[in-house]
């Protein structure tokens, strides 16, 4: 029996200095798309994580290109996610000689291409 084996390109960014909450924002926005409309999307989009989402995009579909030999006007964002990464934990001066606790929180940003199976085979 053969096995259909589904090639992806996935490209991932550790540690990134936004919050996810941030980054959700702008991955609602491009999941499931094509890649060049998700391209124009995240260009135009006027959010924090555009900048950081739109050159991950560009470094999955450079794998997918060079390192899978996959077709890049023929895919589509097939996942894409922010977990939480590690928060920074700082202080901040507050009345009275108290502190306050600010978090800096980062994120995990993870995009998977797939190639568009032609259905006019």
């Amino acid at each position: 029996m053969e096995e259909n084996t589904v090639l992806e390109a996935r490209a991932t960014l550790g540690d990134a200095r936004i919050s996810p909450r941030k980054v959700k924002i702008v991955a609602d926005l491009i999941r499931g798309k094509e890649v060049n409309e998700a391209l124009a999307i995240v260009k135009y989009t006027p959010k924090a994580a555009s900048p950081i989402v739109e050159k991950l995009l560009k470094s999955a579909i450079a794998n997918a290109e060079n390192n899978h030999n996959m077709d890049g006007q023929n895919l589509y964002i097939a996942e894409i996610y922010a977990n939480q990464g590690p928060t920074m934990k700082r202080i901040r001066a507050a009345a009275k000689g108290s502190a306050v606790r600010i978090r800096k929180r980062t994120s995990h940003i993870t995009i998977v291409l797939r190639e568009k199976e032609e259905s006019s085979k």
